[in-house]
């Protein structure tokens, strides 16, 4: 079997790393240098291009290591915006991120949305040791 590499903005000449697909198969998530910094990006698999993603991506820090719900509306990502190392979660509808980790000491990493949006995973380094933490978002003042 024969990979395929898409055309359409998917791969750069930059490191392009940490691809996540959507439950439903259409997008796919990745973080790249592409731009000179650590961004996330979203590329829609029926369109073959890549997915505006407004008030995402900040110029004085990284955003990395995406996870995407079912349907691709909501993205969990790693950020440095506060620098430190933070779980975020953008919503495509709203254009905006939700910081999920500001009582978090320690580092994480690795976060990964459930289908739905309401509840997000990721390890971290709190109690000096790498644990898995869960988040509950509640998504119901949000729709």
């Amino acid at each position: 079997m024969t990979p395929e590499i898409p055309s359409g903005g998917l791969n750069s000449q930059s490191p392009d790393e940490y691809p996540a697909y959507s439950g439903n198969g259409r997008y796919l998530a990745f973080a790249s240098d592409r731009n000179g910094h650590r961004d996330i990006f979203l590329f829609d698999l029926q369109q073959r291009s890549l997915v505006p993603l407004p008030n995402l991506n900040r110029r004085d820090s990284s955003q990395d290591q995406p996870s995407l719900s079912a349907d691709g509306r909501y993205i969990a990502y790693v950020s440095t915006e506060r620098g430190k190392t933070d779980i975020m979660v953008y919503d495509r509808q709203r254009q905006r991120s939700e910081l999920l980790t500001v009582n978090v000491k320690g580092t994480v990493k690795q976060p990964t949305i459930s289908g739905d949006g309401r509840k997000v995973a990721f390890q971290t380094s709190q109690l000096g040791q790498w644990d898995i933490a869960i988040i509950n978002r509640n998504t119901n003042s949000q729709e």
